[in-house]
């Protein structure tokens, strides 16, 4: 009877405490972690919205140290999934089961913001201060939630993360519902897209996005459940940027918001200093790019993809002859056909491979850039985007990677394209490289691309007869499952449907009802040590 009596007093001590100490409400901020949801939206409640949203705990976006570090064998994992399902390909990868950074990764993120700009029709683009993943800020729905979104001109549609994902991903980043926007629509149709670890699946919903003072509604894929991927990155979803029709930039088109359907986009090296990165809509911002654009026509249906007239190293030519290379914002590292990469690192003096070609070692001091030529132009990267830091053991390693995705066809992601101000041209069908203006107030120690005149053919000598590649919506270090495509060539691959239940349930409601568990527990474990 002594027992039960100070097990009663112990619940009541407890219970009386949860009363003191209630849930925080949405519109209160905490200082230890922060609140994604005070990014660029109102955090009151919508009044016509059929249930109130309780909100969720979220990780502030703030540039800091991050507590674990990726090694570089973890990032080119991770990237090689992906693009072996983006490209419709099957290459030899590692396990997922040996990517310590799964496991590991802390639960915070780190953002380098980029500085406003000051063109029209144009919005920063941010990165995680790794120049892995590059991702602009886009409002969503009539109260304009604040979204982060990759940037990828290798997805075809465009998803976010819904206020009924239960997924830890979503747990820890802003998301997207009912509640937050009066305008919202669930057509009710399922929206799915198939990874090798999980899955992106939800429904189709018509709302409004804005990005860069252009708002259009247009239909996106809200999801309610999301692979825990996610979770390492700061992006809450993906903005298709590819040359189908139906994305977002054929409906700002559409409505006429701006006179031509392009886009520039310039990316910022994080060494560098503070981040100029932008993308602008409708034309190139000419304060980003000095001297003319030399431009290249797309050669593979709908795809950002255009003949490559060779690669050099040091000025050398590999001969690297009658080849496409896709130009992939959503990819970090290039790759390309294993002979040709080998014939690259053959002009690096002390470069060496231990796998078959696909990863090289090379010279940490090493200070010759990697060059990629386009029609007569040759466009050189900084040593710096080439040669990675030295790892543990004092080895460095060369960001050209011996991986083919596409037969016979190079992949140039943001390795090279940080060095260039890139033009994607949906109505003329070509893609311009200029050499990028130096912004002063970026480290003046710091290369910017630069072009010469190449001495190959030009790629209007380019043949016709080439492989084409099937872009899927999966983002840098997102792995997808690699299906093959039964689509005609140059079309893009319909997205896997997948039936899923929406909830309005949101994960804070998910999280306070683990507190009352939490409770519970300490409740029961006091009792068991008087009992």
């Amino acid at each position: 009877m002594h027992q039960a009596l100070i097990s009663l007093q112990l619940l009541l001590w407890v219970t009386s405490a949860h009363a003191f100490f209630p849930p925080l409400p949405r519109t209160q901020n905490l200082e230890s972690h922060g609140s994604l949801e005070e990014r660029g939206s109102t955090n009151e409640p919508i009044p016509s919205s059929p249930t109130q949203n309780l909100g969720f705990v979220t990780f502030k976006l703030v540039q800091k140290t991050s507590r674990s570090q990726e090694s570089l064998t973890d990032k080119v994992s991770r990237a090689i999934h992906g693009l072996s399902s983006k490209y419709q390909s099957r290459v030899p990868t590692r396990s997922l089961h040996r990517d310590c950074a799964l496991r590991n990764r802390d639960n915070d993120y780190n953002v380098d913001n980029a500085n406003k700009p000051t063109a029209s029709n144009a919005v920063g683009i941010d990165q995680d201060g790794t120049d892995y993943s590059y991702f602009l800020q886009a409002s969503f729905g009539s109260e304009g939630k604040a979204l982060y979104m990759l940037v990828d001109t290798g997805a075809s549609t465009t998803w976010v993360m819904g206020s009924g994902c239960k997924s830890t991903a979503c747990e820890k980043h802003n998301t997207f519902g009912p509640n937050d926007s009066k305008s919202y629509n669930d057509t009710g149709k399922d929206y799915s897209v198939e990874y090798g670890s999980g899955e992106v699946s939800g429904h189709v919903v018509s709302d409004t996005i804005s990005i860069g003072g252009l708002e259009v509604t247009m239909p996106f894929g809200v999801a309610n459940v999301t692979s825990d991927q996610f979770a390492q990155f700061p992006f809450e979803g993906i903005l298709g940027l590819s040359m189908v029709p139906g994305t977002w930039l054929t409906y700002v088109k559409d409505a006429k918001l701006i006179d031509a359907n392009v886009f520039g986009v310039a990316l910022a090296r994080n060494a560098d200093g503070t981040n100029d990165g932008e993308i602008s809509f409708g034309a190139p911002n000419t304060a980003k790019f000095k001297d003319d654009i030399s431009y290249t026509s797309i050669q593979s249906g709908n795809s950002w993809a255009i003949p490559m007239d060779d690669v050099l190293y040091d000025g050398n030519s590999a001969g690297v002859k009658g080849r496409l290379a896709y130009i992939d914002t959503g990819t970090t590292f290039v790759f390309g056909p294993p002979d040709d990469v080998k014939a690259l690192y053959s002009l690096v003096p002390g470069s060496k491979t231990t796998d078959n070609g696909q990863t090289w070692t090379v010279p940490c001091d090493g200070n010759a850039s990697v060059a990629f030529a386009f029609a007569g132009k040759t466009w050189a990267a900084s040593s710096k985007d080439f040669t990675t830091p030295p790892n543990g053991d004092g080895v460095c390693f060369g960001n050209v990677y011996g991986m083919e995705f596409v037969p016979g066809a190079w992949l140039l992601g943001d390795m090279f394209l940080k060095n260039v101000y890139s033009v994607f041209d949906v109505d003329q069908k070509r893609i311009g490289f200029a050499a990028r203006a130096v912004s002063s107030s970026t480290n003046t120690a710091s290369s910017t691309g630069t072009s010469t005149t190449s001495s190959g053919a030009s790629s209007t000598a380019f043949p016709t007869t080439t492989s084409t590649a099937t872009p899927t919506d999966s983002g840098v270090g997102l792995v997808p499952n690699p299906t093959p495509s039964t689509n005609n060539p140059g079309t893009p691959a319909a997205d896997t449907a997948s039936a899923s239940t929406p909830t309005t349930q949101s994960s804070g409601e998910i999280l306070q009802g683990r507190s009352t568990y939490v409770y519970l527990f300490c409740v029961l474990a006091i009792i068991g040590i008087f009992v």
